[in-house]
C-alpha cells in the first residue's frame, strides 16, 4: 500500500463538557460530546535506518522536544513494538496551541496511526488507543477518529452521529493552562451524570467557560462578541470558543465582520476524521 507523506492531524470541538467529579487519583470525571473540524495541522514523516528520532518544528523554540507529544508518542510506539528504526518528523503547525481544539493531542494520535503503518509495525486502532491513553485523555478520540461521546476521563468512548455544521471559531491570542483550570478550587465539579439521550437533548455548556472566562478577559470578550451571532461556547479547557451555523455563508459572512482584535476561521464538523478516511483508503 502506498502512504502519503503528508499526514492530517485534526482538530476537534468539545461541544459540551461536564465536570461531574474529581477521583482520588487527582483526575476528573467528565462527559463530552467530541465532533472534529476540518482545520488540521500537517505531519510529514521520511523514515530512517539509524534508530534517532528528529522533530522539525517551529514549536521546538517554544516547547522543549522532549515535552513534544509527537516526540514522544513515537518513541512509545518504537518501544512498545521493539522497532529498531528511526523516523524525521516535520510538523505544519495550524492549530493554536492553549486553544482547546486539541492540536497536541491530535498531532500524537497521527504520529501513532502514520508511524504504525509506515513502519509496518501492526497494531489495531483500538491498541493504538489503549497506548495514546499514556499521552493524554484526548489521544484516543483522535486516534478512533469518529465523533463520539465520552466518559470517564474522556477515554470511555461511544461513537454518535452529529450534524455536520459549520462553525465560526474564534482563537483569542491567549494560551489556558488545562492543569491550572482542572486544579483551580472555583471549577464546578458537580454536574450530575446523564445518559446520552437525555444529554442530546438538553441545552450544551461547557463548565470549565465562566472559570476561564474570569481568570482570562480575552476569552469573555471572544464570547460576548460571537454570541450575538450564534449559539456560542468555549471548547475544551479554551481559549478557544465558537459558534454553530446551517451554512457556510452564514459563519463566513459574521466572519467578515470580525473586530480587528479578534481572530478566527470558518470550519465544517465532521462526524469522520480525515486522517481515518486516508487510512481507509
Amino acid at each position: 500500500m502506498q502512504f502519503p507523506t503528508r499526514w492530517p492531524a485534526p482538530a476537534k470541538l468539545n461541544l459540551f463538557l461536564h465536570i461531574n467529579g474529581r477521583r482520588e487519583d487527582g483526575y476528573h470525571e467528565l462527559q463530552t460530546l467530541f465532533q472534529f473540524i476540518d482545520t488540521c495541522d500537517y505531519l510529514e514523516f521520511k523514515l530512517t535506518n539509524e534508530p534517532p528520532l528528529v522533530l522539525h518544528s517551529e514549536l521546538n523554540e517554544v516547547v522543549a522536544p522532549s515535552d513534544n507529544l509527537i516526540l514522544k508518542a513515537a518513541k512509545l510506539l518504537k518501544k512498545h513494538t521493539s522497532y529498531s528504526g528511526g523516523a524525521e518528523i516535520s510538523l505544519e503547525k495550524n492549530l493554536p496551541m492553549g486553544g482547546g481544539i486539541g492540536g497536541g493531542s491530535s498531532n500524537a494520535a497521527t504520529t501513532l496511526v502514520a508511524l504504525n503503518a509506515l513502519w509496518k509495525t501492526g497494531l489495531s486502532i483500538d491498541e493504538l488507543a489503549e497506548l495514546g491513553v499514556q499521552l493524554g485523555a484526548d489521544v484516543p478520540v483522535f486516534a478512533r477518529g469518529f465523533a463520539a461521546f465520552a466518559e470517564g476521563v474522556g477515554e470511555k468512548l461511544t461513537p454518535v452521529t452529529l450534524p455536520e455544521n459549520y462553525y465560526l471559531v474564534l482563537t483569542p491570542n491567549v494560551h489556558v493552562s488545562t492543569a491550572k483550570v482542572f486544579s483551580d478550587p472555583d471549577l464546578p465539579r458537580n454536574t450530575p451524570k446523564l445518559s446520552l439521550a437525555t444529554l442530546m437533548q438538553n441545552t450544551w455548556q461547557n463548565d470549565c467557560q465562566t472559570l476561564v472566562a474570569k481568570l482570562h478577559p480575552q476569552v469573555a470578550k471572544a464570547l460576548d462578541w460571537l454570541v450575538e451571532y450564534a449559539p456560542s461556547r468555549m471548547t475544551g479547557t479554551g481559549a478557544c470558543v465558537f459558534g454553530e451555523f446551517e451554512d457556510k455563508q452564514q459563519a463566513l459572512k459574521v466572519l467578515s465582520q470580525l473586530p480587528a482584535d479578534l481572530s478566527g476561521f470558518v470550519a465544517q464538523g465532521l462526524n469522520q476524521s480525515p486522517l481515518i478516511e486516508l487510512i481507509a483508503e
